[in-house]
């Protein structure tokens, strides 16, 4: 195949325009946030089976605590009847069961109201507890949303940048004979399509060519659209190619 070398040149811009279009869409595709979003997806879902358990906890407490204050209701509630009978009661026999009745219950309250008190302490904990854990789980959320709105934002970058180069990329396709990039384009299918050979290198996969295929380029004519025999992308030459 043919072509002038400033158009075999020209395929040098269109290589990086797609490369920008390949590396725009890996990061549409892939934003940067992706991998800590997806840890704290998991994160959360640990932190909110915490928060169940710790939930769990504190709602036993309560329902112990109201008990509790239930049967101090009932102990009172047993006092004040036994009070009320004692002062009306001429019977001594019946006084001495109510006084013995007293006594238990006032024994009975003390003691449920030390319970109360250790129940207290411990739901006091236990709603300490939950708030802590809804504290990391809001961290943990807010920073999820950060993230999940510079990922938006990433991929509305990315997809600008591939629209962008892609109309440029339209531009410099226009402007070159199409067989010239109907032939790019397969190639750039398995390689970099077209890359610059400078200083006896590759630039579109890096190797040094040999001694004896620098001699065969060496021979090619300047309008000869040559290829790498390494990677098979079209070598574009200049004066610094070393041949």
């Amino acid at each position: 195949m043919k072509a002038s070398p400033a158009d075999q040149s020209r395929l040098l811009e269109l290589a990086r325009l797609d490369q920008d279009v390949r590396a725009a869409d890996a990061a549409r595709r892939n934003p940067p946030q992706t991998a800590r979003v997806q840890e704290l997806l998991a994160q959360r879902q640990a932190q909110s089976a915490e928060l169940t358990g710790l939930l769990a906890a504190r709602d036993d407490a309560q329902t112990e605590l109201s008990r509790l204050e239930s049967d101090v209701a009932l102990v009172e509630a047993r006092v004040k009847r036994d009070e009320q009978l004692l002062a009306g009661s001429s019977n001594t026999k019946e006084v001495q069961g109510l006084e013995h009745e007293l006594a238990s219950l006032t024994k009975r309250k003390s003691d449920l109201e030390d319970l109360e008190l250790e129940i207290m302490e411990r739901l006091e904990g236990a709603e300490a507890a939950v708030l802590a854990q809804q504290s990391v789980i809001e961290a943990t959320n807010q920073e999820g949303a950060r993230l999940s709105a510079e990922g938006k934002a990433a991929v509305a970058e990315a997809t600008a940048r591939i629209d962008a180069a892609t109309r440029d990329r339209a531009a410099v396709a226009a402007a070159l004979p199409a067989d010239l990039v109907g032939y790019y384009d397969r190639l750039k299918t398995r390689s970099a399509g077209a890359g610059l050979l400078r200083r006896r290198t590759c630039e579109g996969c890096h190797m040094v060519l040999s001694g004896t295929d620098l001699q065969a380029l060496r021979q090619a004519a300047d309008d000869d659209v040559v290829t790498c025999p390494e990677c098979g992308c079209i070598l574009v030459r200049d004066g610094e190619s070393g041949l």
